[in-house]
């Protein structure tokens, strides 16, 4: 009897140990495959099932169960952030659960203001020690696969311009050591909640592409400020573009020569570029900057009226013509 029980101890050590070890290497081992990385995203309110289960989806944990096993083990369940992360695919189960409970404090809050472009947003990140501009620029430029595939409002964005446009203004928390690539995300991410479904219909019955809303939306963003002008600036342009008169947009000309100025020289007139609409009518190749949510609508809903011209003055006032003869008497008043 007492060797029996010996025996029957025996293998109960064996089996603990064993078991202990086959746990062990669960949550230690890499995934096997590539270090290629993707997106992944816990929103507010998810569990640990909910977030193993989204894991093991996205081929990011081979086993739900040992995953759960060791967040309730580290007693870690309620440490989760949500927020967007950009995981490899070979973490092990310990790697990834370290990154997902990644401490709050580590947070920090950036504002990016409507009309920035994807240069001056660059910038931006690289003063708030969130990698370089050149970085950012590198990302958000043409190879964008990964977000093609993400988000589905890119789908008539044309293959040869970048991200410019779709960025969405807001403020965001961000982590302190977040990548270009986390904060490109949460921007778009933002970008689709903003842009609703009955936004998108009414650019469908327009018989209009969502770029092409925000190309011309970046420029009204650039050219006057309050919502009623921009409604009535829209709904010029569109008069404009429909019989064949250039834009003549001083923003598109600043977009190309930086300059920032409220009017441009004659020789910055002359530039030899599509984003030149005193050269070239219709719309520019792409937006100039990214618009905010206003300026969208703005496109989407323009103000009818009967002026085809409009001048901002030194004071921000926005003075409107019918014709070009009254918009040069206008130019002579209020900017010369």
């Amino acid at each position: 009897m007492f060797k029996i029980i010996k025996y029957l101890f025996a293998l109960t050590v064996i089996a603990l140990i064993s078991g202990w070890v086959y746990y062990t290497y669960q949550i230690n081992s890499p995934l096997p495959g590539n270090s290629q990385e993707q997106i992944f995203e816990i929103t507010q309110g998810e569990g640990v099932n909910q977030i193993s289960a989204n894991l093991f989806k996205q081929g990011l944990i081979k086993n739900s169960f040992w995953f759960e096993v060791y967040v309730w083990q580290k007693d870690l369940q309620r440490n989760f952030f949500a927020g967007s992360y950009v995981l490899p695919k070979n973490l092990s189960i310990k790697e990834l659960v370290k990154k997902l409970t990644t401490s709050g404090e580590s947070e920090k809050s950036i504002t990016i203001p409507e009309g920035w472009s994807n240069k001056e947003i660059g910038k931006y990140l690289q003063d708030q020690g969130l990698g370089t501009q050149d970085a950012w620029l590198n990302l958000v430029g043409r190879n964008l696969g990964s977000f093609t595939a993400r988000y589905d409002f890119l789908a008539d964005k044309p293959a040869t311009v970048d991200l410019e446009g779709y960025l969405f203004p807001d403020t965001y928390r961000v982590f302190k050591n977040s990548s270009a690539l986390e904060i490109a995300d949460k921007m778009l991410a933002n970008f689709d909640k903003k842009i609703t479904l009955e936004l998108r219909q009414e650019i469908t019955r327009q018989h209009k592409t969502l770029f092409e809303i925000l190309t011309l939306a970046s420029i009204i963003e650039k050219e006057v400020s309050q919502e009623e002008d921009m409604k009535k600036v829209a709904d010029i342009f569109y008069k404009r573009l429909e019989v064949g008169i250039a834009l003549q947009s001083d923003a598109t000309l600043n977009y190309i020569t930086g300059k920032g100025v409220t009017r441009p020289s004659s020789q910055d007139i002359k530039t030899d570029s599509l984003y030149n609409t005193y050269k070239y009518r219709g719309l520019p190749p792409g937006p100039i900057a990214n618009p905010g949510l206003q300026a969208i609508k703005a496109a989407i809903y323009p103000t009818a009226n009967p002026y085809y011209y409009f001048l901002t003055t030194p004071t921000g006032e926005v003075i409107y013509s019918k014709t070009h003869d009254e918009h040069v008497a206008n130019k002579r008043k209020y900017l010369d």
